[in-house]
């Protein structure tokens, strides 16, 4: 552990995006652009579902909660690979790496336990419509809301934890462009067997079982909708349903491909590593407004009401 104590001081290097100097301009003007793209367009979804009375229903409560955690979940990894783009930089402090770490499992975890409560909302939405406000009341979203925050905060303190009691002997390259778990471990100079062991069981779970249950839930509400005599009204069903569906298959495959699927150190496996973390961390939360503004006319209407100006402000009414 003395070496352990060392490595408090040191800084490492993070790969990056991309090791092509040329690449480096046309990788910050796109990543900075996605980036304003993903924090104005989540903050628009937040303000049209606050300021919109006729929103204020349990569906659009997690929808909120999801593109708040999709702002914060974002703004924890791109600004740094910005600044370290532009300065042409690529180091990170270890205080700040595991800054890093413990945010950004806090919200990414996050993210995934609000797509398994938002598919929870419309399985009983849909399944069970007349016992809907009494399951899915304002107390008891409330409590899933917090419920998530408590459990993700938990999680990632004993990943990060388990980090900070690992040995790095010297300064290191970090294989991504953030610091993450297996990245992490890759560069570690300790036994890592007890960190293995934690992210395949405890990350599993944590990905996995809402997996599981987001597509049980899709599969009743299918076999619901299958069932139902009114065509027009199946047809509204799988509108409402189709846009999470795409959100949940993008992010889960990405997900599952870069903490469930062992990768090698190679210059490859790293670029294939980076796209994919790119896709969950990046372009998902870049998409749910759009996804979920386009495909719904309810958002539409009230985010064309908030940008004409003329919706009074209700949180405190």
């Amino acid at each position: 552990m003395a070496g352990g104590n060392q490595t408090r001081i040191f800084e490492f290097l993070l790969w990056g995006l991309s090791e092509r100097p040329e690449q480096q301009h046309i990788l910050f003007l796109l990543f900075l652009w996605m980036y304003m793209v993903t924090v104005a367009g989540n903050l628009l979804i937040v303000l049209a579902i606050g300021t919109d009375r006729g929103l204020h229903t349990p569906m659009y409560f997690f929808l909120a909660s999801l593109s708040c955690a999709d702002i914060l979940f974002t703004s924890t990894t791109v600004p740094k690979a910005l600044v370290n783009i532009r300065t042409q930089s690529r180091s990170i402090s270890y205080a700040g790496c595991l800054t890093q770490l413990y945010f950004f499992l806090t919200f990414g975890d996050m993210d995934i336990f609000l797509l398994a409560t938002m598919a929870y909302d419309r399985y009983v939405a849909i399944c069970h419509p007349l016992h809907y406000t009494m399951v899915m009341s304002r107390q008891r979203c409330t409590l899933l809301v917090t419920a998530c925050w408590t459990l993700t905060s938990l999680v990632a303190m004993t990943h990060t934890f388990l980090i900070f009691r690992l040995s790095f002997c010297s300064k290191k390259i970090i294989p991504d462009f953030f610091c993450d778990l297996g990245p992490l471990m890759k560069v570690s100079c300790s036994d890592t067997q007890v960190n293995e062991l934690v992210l395949l069981f405890v990350g599993g779970a944590v990905i996995l079982i809402p997996f599981m249950l987001i597509l049980i839930s899709y599969i009743r509400i299918v076999a619901a909708i299958l069932r139902a005599p009114s065509a027009q009204g199946g047809r509204k069903a799988f509108s409402t349903c189709g846009s999470h569906l795409a959100v949940v298959t993008l992010f889960f495959g990405t997900v599952i491909r870069a903490y469930l699927c062992p990768s090698s150190s190679s210059s490859n496996s790293i670029e294939e590593d980076t796209a994919a973390a790119v896709m969950y961390t990046v372009v998902t939360p870049l998409l749910n407004p759009f996804i979920y503004s386009l495909r719904n006319k309810d958002m539409k209407g009230a985010l064309g009401r908030l940008l004409r100006g003329k919706v009074s402000f209700l949180w405190g009414q």
